[in-house]
């Protein structure tokens, strides 16, 4: 059959003689299929060679699975790694009149759907009907990322409950420990411990809401588990007291901890595999009254960094930023507090300045994406590499670029200023309210305010508001006084509507989805420059500098329908 796909990918798409047969040798070399050959060495598509499947097997190709009406109780017979591994899955579509098209999956007359990538390899075919107890099916051709996402789905919606795992599990939980093991895709796990269970399951539905951290809470009688959405906490299960050590040794187990210190606060880290989402998670334990406390951050590695037209500056922001950034040498800080996107502002800003004409390094704690053609390097106290002995080390590797991940001591800002001062372009962060607030920080650690004049170039605060969904909001009049409050007149509303959330499944009924940035940038003019070497008022140089505030900034956003009066009051200052 490879010969007849080589054939009509040559006469109906244009792929010349030459490349087929070159892929052909490389199969007789090293083995494989044809069609991932041509399409690793990018001689044709996935999408050409199905269609040409289509056409030489006369089976439907279908590029989009309809995942939307899945509701598939088949999996429940076969192991998600087979199919996998053999890139198919079987689908029960539901009818329009609300049932399933295999409302009795154990009966020989079920018909049901198959969708495959590779329609010449039969036997697994053939396995799959096995299992399946079935003769009646019908194929169709999809895409790899189409079935992928298809099993995936499929698995996680016939995964149990939170309650239920709850419900289900014994008062025991020293014979679950024994049986814990770690696994590198949660939705493969078949372990029949309900606690392994309980864990992999709420990892699995706090990625899928979206979720940047996991809590565990203990109390003097009850224990809860809590998700933070878009910087907001939200309920997600309260589990018997008694079921608290076990999870809590399971994560620690999964992170590699020492699950008999429970006096001291530890930290780890684990990697974990969500169908296609690479997971990293970083755990910290706090003993307290109750038990420990553990918190678990959860950064997707699978997802795009964002660009800096993505993160919602406005355009004459958005204007000044790249012209801040691309100065031959000074130091811009981004302040705020934690969580607040800062680290997100900065790798979208190395991204937008990264050319293979300059040297950019950085050194982090941790490193949260890497960063292609960039050199990152990770702080490990327990080697004594900490920011300013790695930072005496990046001077001596000749980079134009520095990126230091906080500014937390003397010896540190020290080292910032004199690269800014010898020709270094210095990115790094501080934890301050405002953007004026990092002047005064910067003197109060022991830094000269005539070297932070000399030295820094710019100072940006920032702080993210949810964004309102655009699936439910609402128009709304805000009272008068709410107006007010943020300094909003009555008639600039008279032509750009105030919306309120609402709730929708679209945003999890929280009637808002995703975050977007507020920024005020703080250039340091020769005004500002001369007014530090007199003062380092936070107060007095805010009032001097010419900018947009944190609050005006958001109460833009207001007036465009981003987000809501409340989100902008809850995350500013007057």
């Amino acid at each position: 059959m490879s010969n007849t796909l080589s054939e009509y990918l040559i006469r109906q798409y244009g792929v010349s003689e030459e490349d087929m047969q070159e892929a052909v040798i490389t199969k007789a070399e090293k083995g494989g299929k044809l069609s991932d050959i041509l399409i690793r060495k990018k001689v044709t598509t996935e999408t050409r060679i199905l269609e040409a499947f289509s056409k030489l097997y006369d089976i439907p190709f279908w590029p989009k699975l309809p995942l939307e009406s899945i509701e598939n109780p088949l999996t429940r017979d076969v192991p998600i790694q087979f199919l996998k591994k053999c890139c198919m899955v079987p689908l029960a579509i539901i009818k329009n009149d609300g049932r399933l098209q295999n409302d009795e999956p154990e009966t020989n007359q079920s018909e049901y759907i198959i969708a495959v990538n590779d329609p010449s390899d039969f036997q697994p075919l053939d396995d799959l009907t096995r299992m399946l107890n079935s003769r009646e099916y019908k194929i169709v051709l999809s895409t790899k990322d189409s079935i992928l996402s298809a099993i995936n789905i499929s698995y996680d919606l016939n995964r149990d409950s939170a309650e239920q795992l709850v419900q289900n599990m014994e008062e025991d939980g020293a014979t679950i420990i024994n049986e814990i093991e770690d696994t590198a895709d949660l939705l493969d796990d078949t372990s029949d411990a309900p606690i392994i269970k309980l864990v992999n399951h709420i990892i699995s539905q706090s990625i899928k809401a979206r979720a940047s951290d996991i809590h565990i809470e203990p109390y003097q009688d009850s224990f809860k588990v809590r998700y933070r959405v878009d910087g907001i906490l939200y309920d997600l299960l309260k589990p018997p007291k008694w079921i608290q050590p076990a999870l809590t040794s399971r994560i620690k187990v999964m992170a590699k901890m020492n699950i008999a210190e429970k006096r001291l606060p530890q930290d780890g880290r684990l990697e974990v595999k969500i169908g296609d989402q690479d997971i990293d998670v970083r755990i910290s334990t706090l003993p307290t009254s109750f038990g420990e406390r553990v918190v678990l951050r959860l950064l997707n590695k699978s997802t795009s960094l964002l660009q800096l037209t993505e993160l919602g500056f406005s355009p004459e922001k958005l204007a000044l930023v790249k012209d801040i950034v691309t100065s031959p040498n000074g130091i811009i800080l981004v302040t705020g507090p934690t969580g607040s996107g800062k680290t997100t502002t900065l790798y979208a800003i190395l991204s937008s300045i990264n050319t293979p004409d300059i040297n950019i390094i950085t050194i982090e704690d941790p490193i949260e994406y890497q960063l292609r053609g960039i050199s990152q390097i990770q702080v490990n106290q327990k080697i004594d590499l900490t920011f300013a002995r790695g930072l005496r080390s990046i001077v001596r590797q000749d980079p134009d670029v520095i990126l230091i991940g906080e500014i937390r001591d003397l010896e540190t800002a020290e080292i910032a200023v004199q690269s800014a001062l010898t020709g270094h372009l210095v990115f790094s962060t501080l934890h301050t309210n405002d953007s004026a607030s990092a002047i005064t920080r910067l003197v109060d650690i022991g830094v000269e305010p005539f070297l932070i004049s000399s030295s820094v170039i710019a100072l940006g605060a920032q702080r993210l508001v949810r964004v309102l969904c655009k699936e439910c909001r609402e128009p709304y009049t805000p009272d008068a006084a709410m107006l007010e409050g943020v300094g909003i007149k009555p008639e600039q509303i008279e032509n750009n509507p105030v919306y309120r959330p609402v709730g929708c499944p679209n945003c999890f009924n929280t009637g808002y989805r995703g975050r977007v940035v507020i920024m005020e940038i703080l250039v340091m003019d020769p005004h500002l420059k001369s007014l530090v070497l007199k003062t380092y008022d936070s107060a007095r140089i805010k009032k001097e500098a010419k900018m947009t505030t944190l609050r005006q900034d958001g109460v833009q956003k207001v007036l465009q329908g981003v987000t809501t009066i409340e989100e902008v009051v809850r995350v500013t200052q007057k």
